[in-house]
């Protein structure tokens, strides 16, 4: 189990107390979820979130959407977690980290429109939590791989935006030059990579993240 799974067991604080069955239903999705074959853990987890968001304890659907993604990135099913990462930026759509993955997701799936709009929307949130430093960092991770100019042009005035010029022109530089000296022109190659970086941002805690 990943220190993120681990993490996101425990129940909210805030976490409410259901109506009556409420305990009873999670404790057979949790149940479900933990003896699913391989490729199906996900989708109990991600029940149990529509079940909490539907009686309005957002805390705990929170809680289990992002268990469901966790679950969904480790058993290849990369476009099931990026629906259930929409839910969460419904629900939370600051969500910071689930931002991030997001993003890393609409690469790996080629939605170029999808990518830049949460690549908008993840620095914003980054600005908003304090984490510009971190933030620059990680689109700086997506720009030394993807090939697209669109996309390293946005992620050069996002990193600009966050503050880091040095390394916006940077950036900038690589989209001039069809890309830094790490980028992926194998389809194949690129999603693997893309999902992996994915499953990487769901490992830990991030500060000022409370959505998964």
């Amino acid at each position: 189990m990943s220190r993120f799974s681990q993490w996101m067991r425990s129940k909210p604080d805030s976490a409410k107390k259901g109506p009556k069955g409420w305990d009873a239903k999670l404790a057979t999705l949790e149940a479900e979820a933990d003896n699913a074959p391989l490729g199906f853990r996900g989708k109990p987890l991600n029940r149990a979130g529509d079940l909490c968001l539907k009686a309005g304890d957002h805390a705990r659907a929170l809680h289990y959407y992002g268990r469901a993604i966790d679950a969904l990135l480790r058993d290849e099913h990369p476009e099931a977690a990026r629906g259930v990462a929409s839910k969460i930026i419904r629900i939370h759509p600051r969500a910071i980290r689930t931002l991030y993955t997001l993003t890393w997701l609409d690469l790996a799936a080629r939605h170029m429109a999808s990518a830049l709009t949460h690549l908008r929307d993840y620095t914003e949130a980054a600005k908003r939590g304090n984490q510009e430093s971190r933030a620059a960092d990680a689109i700086v991770a997506m720009a030394k791989v993807v090939p697209e100019g669109e996309f390293l042009n946005a992620a050069g005035d996002a990193i600009g935006l966050l503050g880091f010029d040095d390394l916006a022109d940077r950036v900038h530089g690589w989209a001039a030059d069809g890309g830094s000296k790490n980028v992926i022109e194998d389809d194949v190659e690129f999603t693997t990579h893309c999902i992996r970086a994915a499953i990487g941002t769901n490992a830990q805690k991030e500060t000022g993240d409370s959505s998964a």
